[in-house]
């Protein structure tokens, strides 16, 4: 549950929806075996997420000159509240003992 709660670092962090989970993970994944688990989940959720929200930034940035960037600019808004409202769940979901997989997850993290 630390792992995928964690990630509500970001919010006040700067990279705290990466660190949290990272580090939760890498200190306690010996202790506690659901901890192998969770954090590698939480862990590639938070880095897609991130690199997701990095490339629409972008997109909305480079497409607002020819005056369409600025439908993306609310898709750049919602990513990371989805990320955390996602964390929400799956840390909930984790506390009740139940595994939770995230949505469209590229598996970074093996």
């Amino acid at each position: 549950m630390a792992c995928h709660l964690s990630a509500l670092a970001g919010l006040i962090i700067p990279f705290g929806s990466l660190l949290g989970p990272l580090l939760v993970w890498q200190i306690k994944k010996n202790q506690i075996p659901a901890v192998e688990l969770h954090g590698k989940a939480s862990l590639n959720f938070q880095l897609t997420v991130a690199i997701l929200t990095v490339i629409a930034g972008l997109l909305a940035f480079a497409l607002s000159f020819v005056c369409i960037g600025f439908i993306l600019i609310p898709v750049v808004a919602v990513l990371p509240i989805a990320g955390m409202v996602l964390a929400v769940i799956a840390g909930i979901k984790a506390n009740n003992g139940e595994d939770y997989r995230y949505p469209y997850v590229w598996e970074l993290i093996k």
